[in-house]
């Protein structure tokens, strides 16, 4: 089970990097972003549910876009993505990362190009909230004015 956790870790980080990300990521690790399409991209719409407080009964939230993927590498090992948006390179890409995750021996250079993209997104983060709390404001009353 470890394994599954690193790539869900794996596949979460690429699910934040942009096209050029993954792109950078795969010519880091030495991955060759060459594979077969077993699934070309393609972009559809799924269905968005939620619940009203987490635990209340489901209801259809309203459509999604989404692009997915699956390509094979000359090796064999098969790789899947789905992205919310259009960006079918994307989608691409970050299957074709999958499929290199697969391989053991190209798994430490990928950790460590995702953790600079991850690296870089939870700095971003931090600056956005932290541009955020600079302008909360708290109200507060001494009196009512109930006299």
């Amino acid at each position: 089970m470890p394994d599954l956790a690193a790539r869900r870790q794996a596949m979460a980080w690429a699910g934040a990097a942009t096209a050029d990300e993954l792109r950078d990521v795969l010519a880091q690790a030495g991955a060759l972003p060459e594979a077969e399409n077993l699934r070309a991209p393609e972009t559809g719409l799924v269905m968005v549910r939620g619940r009203i407080g987490g635990d209340g009964r489901a209801f259809n939230a309203g459509e999604a876009t989404v692009t997915r993927a699956a390509v094979r590498l000359p090796g064999g090992e098969i790789g899947f993505a789905y992205h919310l948006g259009r960006d079918r390179a994307r989608a691409r890409l970050a299957a074709i990362l999958d499929a290199h995750w697969q391989r053991p021996e190209a798994r430490p250079a990928l950790a460590a190009a995702l953790a600079e993209i991850a690296g870089r997104r939870a700095d971003a983060a931090q600056q956005a909230a932290r541009k955020a709390a600079a302008t909360r404001v708290t109200f507060f009353t001494l009196a009512r004015g109930e006299d």
